[in-house]
């Protein structure tokens, strides 16, 4: 929930400061999909009656989170862009290997386990786009 978040918060912050269409529409694709996922995780957590906990994944998360928006409120035009994109793909790169490593393998409830590995292929998707935006936006130079 904390990754999505990050991410949704990331996305708000580019749509408003982007001039580009493509980095715009990246953004909306985050918030709307990011959205989606937290709803999924909300709706499984008020059925299993658990509370989610923070835990050093979290913390961690949220801390790159929260430091990526300082920077990027720095960043304009152009640069932003970069950096927005260049963020995107570190972080769905992190994201990826903390499902992969941790977050997966450690799931002790099998509807959480299935829920993480329905979403995995989103984030894959994600960060594909993001790659294909960090290429586009090193070809032209701005």
């Amino acid at each position: 929930m904390t990754a999505n978040q990050v991410d949704i918060d990331a996305g708000k912050l580019a749509e408003s400061k982007t001039k580009s269409k493509d980095v715009k529409a990246f953004a909306q694709r985050m918030v709307t999909d990011h959205s989606g996922v937290n709803k999924a995780a909300t709706d499984l957590v008020h059925k299993l009656g658990v509370t989610p906990e923070d835990n050093s994944t979290s913390q961690s998360l949220k801390q790159g989170g929260d430091a990526n928006l300082a920077n990027l409120k720095t960043q304009k035009g152009p640069q932003f862009d970069r950096a927005y994109i260049d963020h995107e793909v570190t972080y769905h790169e992190s994201v990826l290997d903390a499902l992969d490593k941790t977050l997966i393998p450690n799931a002790q409830n099998a509807e959480l386990k299935a829920l993480l590995v329905k979403v995995r292929p989103a984030f894959v998707a994600h960060l594909e786009h993001a790659k294909h935006l960090q290429a586009e936006l090193g070809k032209s130079g701005g």
